[in-house]
């Protein structure tokens, strides 16, 4: 909720071809940027959890910011239900012309469901159990099928337009000659990414995490300060390492952490005692899915 020293608040990058998926948008996100090295132009969408300013703090910064280009970018914002009003509210705080073209999804999901699809990715969102209105998403990246040159050029297949059928998932005839798409081809399995901050331990969070390759997750608290987890509705690192567990993730990455622990090494030894892939990130982390 405070940002310290070593640590900023909540904010993650995912950067996907064309995309740059901005998961929560904390106070000082914008310098972050600047310091990780990453455009505040490539922002594509921005995903809010929730409303708590240790999340939507530098909305308003880094939006000013980015109207200042030349050709002012797009930005696609979703959030929980208030998202309509705070987004008024935020945009009428100070004053700056509002030069980015902005659509904005208020989202009113009951369990894990689709808000957002194209050709190479989706993303899902699920309501989670907080103080207030809250969500998770997850980043689906579709599976896709590569062409088996080798296989191609055997067959006398040459490249041309009719591969794009192969690579739709059809077979295809060929000068007379049936290609088959399981034998001209191979499917490759697209990478989900899902993220979990502020909540309490819920089936939609597991459902929603569910086979992920990388859980992004909020740990608030050890698991000595449990009563103050369910207080303030947050996780401690056991119950984010048991979610992890029971969703079959492959990776937890712990984040979110009470300004009390001047390390995670308490953090992590919790984590580790139920779910051994884990570790707690730091700023300016990059990752390669």
């Amino acid at each position: 909720m405070v940002p310290t020293k070593e640590r900023n608040v909540s904010s993650v990058f995912l950067s996907y071809k064309a995309e740059g998926i901005l998961f929560d948008c904390g106070e000082g996100t914008q310098r972050q940027m600047n310091i990780a090295g990453i455009k505040r132009s490539n922002v594509t969408k921005i995903l809010i959890s929730h409303w708590h300013g240790d999340h939507v703090s530098g909305m308003i910064g880094l939006l000013q910011t980015m109207g200042n280009d030349e050709a002012p970018p797009k930005v696609e914002i979703f959030g929980p239900p208030g998202t309509m009003t705070h987004m008024k509210s935020i945009m009428e705080a100070c004053i700056f012309q509002a030069r980015v073209d902005l659509k904005v999804n208020e989202l009113d999901p009951s369990d894990v469901e689709k808000c957002f699809e194209n050709d190479d990715f989706m993303i899902e969102c699920a309501p989670l159990d907080h103080t207030t209105p809250c969500l998770g998403y997850s980043f689906i990246e579709k599976d896709r099928r590569k062409i088996k040159m080798a296989y191609l050029e055997k067959m006398g297949v040459k490249e041309g337009p009719h591969l794009k059928k192969l690579q739709a998932g059809e077979s295809i005839l060929y000068k007379g000659k049936k290609i088959d798409v399981e034998d001209a081809t191979t499917l490759e399995k697209g990478k989900k990414v899902a993220y979990v901050m502020d909540t309490r331990p819920c089936s939609t969070a597991i459902d929603l995490a569910r086979n992920a390759d990388i859980l992004i997750c909020e740990s608030a608290y050890a698991h000595d300060l449990q009563e103050k987890a369910m207080k303030y509705r947050h996780l401690t690192a056991q119950e984010a390492a048991h979610m992890a567990s029971d969703a079959d993730v492959k990776k937890l990455y712990l984040t979110h952490f009470s300004q009390r622990y001047k390390t995670t090494q308490q953090i992590k030894e919790d984590a580790s005692l139920i779910f051994p892939n884990v570790i707690c990130a730091e700023d300016f982390m990059k990752v390669n899915v």
